[in-house]
């Protein structure tokens, strides 16, 4: 079987993933199989749009790998059409592999209909009967990986749900099992036509699977997509913490490296408490009680929420009524108590870690200052040594001279007693003399001063006549001439 007979253009720069799309975090927009519809022309027009992935027509795969015929007329494509999907409606799983190794040079991947609700494919044994043969499903998809050498090739599987939607869940499972890239989830059973999609199983599917899953059913425009985008979660949107959780947790590791730092050996209290020292930290301080308080008081709350979430989805109550009323939906509470218990945890140790947190801040100023105060004694302990030290080697050597000398030590004491009172007379004589001698100075000093103003006074006197004389004397000459 040759799939040279194919009349189509090999795509040589398939950059775009389908994969790749799905971990984005982005809306894939994808353009489903649409019988008659869904050929080259449709799909070149589509992805002029900004259609992100683009299925073929369902296409028998026997009929496909056993004419030429079958694949000029039901299957061509070129350059621009990628990345492209196509969809096969098989029962076997070596015809199917076949018909995937034809496809392969040409196409990102191949897709399985296991959800057309036609009376013909599914009395052929194609289409949505296939959800009630998962054994089945799983051959056909490990016949296609055996065969296929391409590692990106895709193969996918296009499903409807069950009544009983814990059977859709484990055909899900086992096809992921299987080794699957994606599953589309088509929201009706087979009996239902133009019913109202199923969107809520759709997103419980999801959140059971780890690979991505499109969510497919009367979607018509880009906002429908949008909206079943927002309500199902399905790929490619990110599965984050609401914001408010997100920040908790960043709050919680930023606690812990907080206290990590603090608890450092390396670095003493004293250091710590001039760091506190700073002005920014003054600055921030005046607001530090406010801000613990209503930092206290949302911690608080978020727990009291979070408890409040853990008890709404642990009860028994509501276990039982998941069971009666929807038995679909206990793997969905599973996962909200599952993501409620995290919550409490992120909330619980934040609230602990803060608290921990103040504590240590007092603890490790307290401590700062004691050790300030410690090293002050110590140099007072010190000096109080040292001149205890001082006076216990002068009273040894008083004690040393009286053993030794006896009244020859009372006689010297008094000499050098007397001698002392000397120096003294004499220090006080000298203090006297020194006393008249600055008196007699600053009286010879009063004296000079008296007589410089005498001075002054009659050497302004000389000034004025010489004054007087000279200006007769001008008078004179003039008078002369």
């Amino acid at each position: 079987m040759k799939s040279d007979c194919i009349q189509t253009t090999i795509c040589q720069e398939r950059k775009k993933d389908p994969i790749e799309m799905f971990h984005s975090g982005q809306l894939v927009k994808v353009c489903a199989p649409m019988v008659r519809y869904s050929k080259l022309a449709f799909r070149t027009l589509v992805r002029k749009y900004s259609c992100d992935l683009c299925y073929t027509p369902m296409i028998v795969a026997a009929d496909f790998v056993r004419s030429v015929k079958a694949r000029d007329s039901e299957f061509t494509t070129n350059q621009g059409d990628c990345p492209l999907i196509v969809q096969f409606a098989a029962n076997d799983a070596r015809i199917l592999s076949d018909a995937a190794r034809i496809v392969c040079p040409y196409a990102n991947g191949i897709d399985i209909n296991c959800g057309c609700p036609q009376r013909w494919a599914m009395a052929e044994g194609y289409g949505a009967c296939l959800i009630n043969k998962p054994e089945l499903v799983r051959d056909m998809v490990k016949q296609v990986r055996n065969e296929v050498e391409n590692p990106r090739f895709s193969v996918s599987v296009k499903i409807r749900i069950h009544d009983d939607l814990p059977r859709t869940i484990d055909l899900c499972r086992k096809a992921e099992a299987t080794g699957v890239s994606w599953i589309t989830v088509h929201g009706r059973t087979i009996e239902e036509r133009h019913q109202p999609v199923h969107y809520d199983a759709i997103k419980i599917i999801k959140e059971n699977m780890s690979i991505p899953v499109i969510a497919n059913g009367d979607i018509r425009n880009l906002k429908e997509a949008e909206n079943v985008w927002q309500i199902t979660g399905t790929d490619g949107r990110k599965k984050t913490m609401t914001l408010q959780w997100v920040a908790v947790a960043t709050f919680l590791y930023a606690e812990i490296g907080l206290i990590i730092i603090f608890c450092l050996p390396f670095i003493p209290p004293q250091r710590w408490q001039k760091i506190f020292s700073f002005t920014v930290w003054g600055k921030i301080a005046t607001f530090w009680n406010k801000a613990f308080l209503t930092i206290i008081i949302l911690l608080i709350v978020l727990f009291l929420d979070a408890v409040r979430e853990v008890r709404k989805y642990s009860a028994t109550h509501a276990f039982e009524k998941s069971a009666t009323t929807k038995p679909d939906a206990y793997e969905h509470t599973q996962m909200k108590l599952f993501r409620s218990q995290r919550n409490l945890y992120i909330s619980g140790f934040s609230l602990f870690f803060w608290l921990v947190l103040r504590r240590l801040v007092i603890l490790i100023t307290q401590l700062a200052k004691e050790l300030s105060n410690k090293g002050v004694l110590k140099v007072q302990a010190d000096n109080t040594n040292k001149a205890a030290k001082k006076f216990m080697e002068e009273n040894e050597k008083l004690k040393w001279i009286l053993k030794n000398y006896g009244k020859d030590g009372d006689r010297i004491l008094e000499t050098e007693n007397k001698k002392l009172v000397e120096e003294q007379e004499k220090l006080k004589t000298e203090l006297r003399k020194t006393s008249d001698a600055l008196s007699k100075a600053q009286n010879d000093v009063v004296t000079m001063k008296i007589q410089s103003e005498r001075l002054s006074k009659e050497y302004d006197r000389l000034l004025r006549e010489h004054s007087e004389l000279q200006d007769r004397l001008e008078k004179g000459n003039k008078k002369g001439l």
